[in-house]
């Protein structure tokens, strides 16, 4: 890994050098933030017609904050100088161009139905320490509650060298800061699940659609800001669906290409990216959402998203409405609380242990773990709401949906990353930092983690999961992580060649069949490898259907076939696969045994049995994966693992040559023999 380049002004750790403090008002400057009310929570109610203008208005809120809060790290200079400086220059200004936008907003209501009360007062904002916890507040859905990691305490919180202007696209100084680390070793096992009594249903469906190896990043957000480009101010991986940006509209999104494996899913599945703090350029580094908003560094594709639907431990679970849309988690929950959090971040291994507002230090050979766990109760009525909540509702501890909500399937969205532990006695120098992409004011803290989800199912495939869930069962395209052998992909043992060409030189064992007989049919010289390659970093976005053919991204190289190997034959049409799709289909090329790449439980496992390929489990291939796929119909006369080729064989298929050849001769002895007589 790169080292790190710059250090975050936000390092701030007790006794910090770099955390000056403002004259009179305690707030430390190297790590301020810009603290506004949260104008789109407190709208629970506009009418339909307003709310095109409204989301438009609220986008326009946040990035006059995003503004404020560049302006603000801009001047901390002047901060220090000038105990008023941070009040007149920036706080004011921001107060006076929310009290418009707010009045707009008010306007708008007003026009199709009753004007709201109180707005005004949400216009002012002030600037706070960003070095301090979020303040606590009242969880309004549930999701705040549980264990937080604030007590739990990272080793170590060095601070850094306070300029935080890395050149080579740093932070900018708005974190992560050692202390939004914790080992998770040091935490207690935390998770809590009710068991299924009554009616419940207890099956699950998983849906597999990949890694977001397509590339597929921006910077919006269609559910909170629709038509606004950049509404996101951070960017965002993208599985599923490959329409998704701020201007699609519903038929763009149906008639949409998908990554996922069961073309019956065009859901959009997507999250904040992980980047790596190491001062690398990213593809965003001078773009609005990416560098110049603070989010900068090397994105990391994840290693494995996994994404299943269960069931609710009290009762069936009711169809999810087509286009119906729900965040979970608070982008903004830094400065509004923990009251709609729904972070977890953990390790594999440990993931009985979830932190909240803290990044898990992973042990060497432990991944780093995001979970999300969707809103699992919907209202039965509509599919979206003004703040984009309250038509979805979190079960309680017990797993009862509030009053007029019902149970539909909840959605856990879980994401891995192969992420080294970052070494925080140096500030990340050595072994990188790492955070989320955030709203730039929000600081890159873990407790922001949020995912977004449009379902667009395939009715009939919503009515088998379910179906399926209610049922008990566990199905899905994801299932069995993503693999679904059928007797085609067995690698069975072919006869023996006929003995027309006994070329071979009797040195191989049945053991190890590297070679086939010399007499290949018409000689092909190139395996298609279809391999997907996973962009590590997204600078190189793949198109959607981009299979990588030809390609070979360096994985499973110990089980590549022999370069005298025949090809397959070319795939019959219906063995295409969709956009984005890894077909299942292998050719095994290891051993004369038959050993194939779907006993190996889905995915290509290293040798501690994690996913090495970083396709995720969507990613069907195994240990012998650089072969290309099977041909659909066994047409091929070619044996596909000969075990033949020893001393004992080329004798067995000559020794009735050379019997005949000895009782011609015999033949022409005796007729000779008998001429002379």
């Amino acid at each position: 890994m790169a080292a790190n380049v710059y250090a975050s002004a936000t390092d701030g750790g007790s006794g910090g050098d770099s955390a000056q403090t403002r004259s009179g008002t305690g707030v430390r400057t190297a790590g301020a933030t810009i603290d506004c009310p949260d104008v789109g929570s407190k709208l629970t109610s506009v009418p339909e017609p307003a709310r095109g203008e409204v989301d438009k208005e609220l986008a326009l809120l946040d990035e006059q904050i995003a503004k404020a809060y560049q302006r603000l790290s801009e001047s901390a200079q002047q901060v220090q100088q000038d105990p008023g400086f941070a009040d007149n220059a920036v706080v004011n200004p921001l107060k006076e161009k929310r009290a418009a936008t707010l009045e707009r907003i008010a306007i708008a209501i007003d026009r199709v139905g009753e004007r709201p009360e109180g707005l005004e007062a949400l216009a002012a904002c002030t600037v706070e320490d960003g070095n301090q916890a979020p303040a606590q507040a009242e969880g309004q859905d549930g999701a705040g509650a549980g264990q937080s990691g604030q007590e739990q305490g990272g080793p170590g919180q060095e601070p850094g060298n306070g300029q935080g202007q890395g050149a080579n696209g740093g932070q900018a100084g708005n974190g992560p800061v050692a202390a939004d680390f914790a080992d998770i070793k040091s935490v207690q096992p935390n998770v809590n699940n009710p068991g299924p009594q009554g009616d419940a249903s207890r099956g699950s469906f998983a849906t597999s659609c990949g890694v977001n190896e397509n590339g597929l990043f921006n910077s919006d957000n269609i559910i909170a800001a629709p038509g606004v480009s950049n509404g996101a101010h951070h960017f965002h991986d993208y599985v599923g669906n490959q329409s998704n940006n701020a201007f699609a509209s519903d038929q763009d999104l149906a008639k949409a290409e998908t990554s996922c494996d069961d073309q019956g899913d065009k859901s959009s599945y997507y999250w904040p990216v992980v980047r790596l703090q190491n001062g690398a350029q990213e593809q965003d580094a001078d773009k609005p959402g990416g560098g110049i908003e603070g989010n900068a560094g090397e994105i990391v594709t994840p290693k494995q998203v996994t994404l299943t639907f269960v069931g609710n431990p009290r009762e069936k679970v009711t169809a999810m409405p087509r286009l119906l849309r729900i965040i979970t988690g608070d982008a903004k929950s830094f400065v509004n609380g923990p009251a709609n959090a729904n972070a977890s971040w953990s390790c594999t291994g440990f993931e009985d242990r979830q932190l909240k507002d803290k990044y898990p230090l992973c042990p060497q050979g432990s991944d780093v773990v995001r979970t999300f766990k969707f809103q699992s109760c919907w209202d039965g009525r509509n599919i979206d709401s003004a703040n984009h909540r309250t038509h979805v509702a979190f079960a309680d501890a017990a797993g009862n949906c509030p009053s007029g909500f019902r149970p539909i399937p909840q959605l856990v969205q879980r994401i891995v990353y192969d992420i080294d532990a970052p070494s925080l006695q140096d500030g990340g120098r050595t072994t990188p930092l790492f955070a989320v992409d955030s709203f730039p004011e929000q600081l890159h803290k873990p407790v922001t983690d949020h995912g977004d989800f449009i379902n667009i199912f395939d009715e009939d495939l919503m009515g088998e999961m379910v179906d399926c869930i209610n049922d008990g069962r566990t199905c899905g395209a994801g299932a069995d992580g993503g693999q679904n052998p059928g007797p085609s992909e067995e690698p069975q043992e072919e006869p023996t060649k006929t003995p027309e060409a006994p070329q071979e030189e009797p040195t191989k064992t049945p053991e190890a069949p590297q070679e086939e007989p010399t007499k290949t049919p018409e000689a092909p010289q190139e395996q298609p490898t279809r391999t997907p390659d996973a962009p590590q970093g997204g600078n190189d976005a793949g198109k959607p259907g981009d299979k990588g053919d030809g390609a070979d991204d360096g994985k499973g190289e110990a089980s590549k076939p022999p370069a005298d190997k025949p090809a397959p034959e070319p795939e019959s049409a219906g063995a295409s696969t969709a956009p984005g799709r890894a077909e299942p289909e292998v050719k095994a090329t290891s051993t004369a045994g038959g050993g194939n790449a779907a006993e190996q439980g889905g995915g290509s496992k290293d040798d501690s049995g994690e996913d090495a390929d970083g396709l995720g489990e969507s990613q069907a291939v195994g240990t012998a994966t650089s072969a290309a796929p099977t041909p659909s119909a066994p047409s091929q006369t070619e044996p596909q693992a000969v075990g033949g080729g020893g001393l004992a064989d080329t004798g067995a298929q000559l020794w009735p040559a050379a019997a005949g050849a000895v009782l011609v001769i015999a033949g022409f002895v005796v007729l000779r023999r008998v001429r002379r007589g």
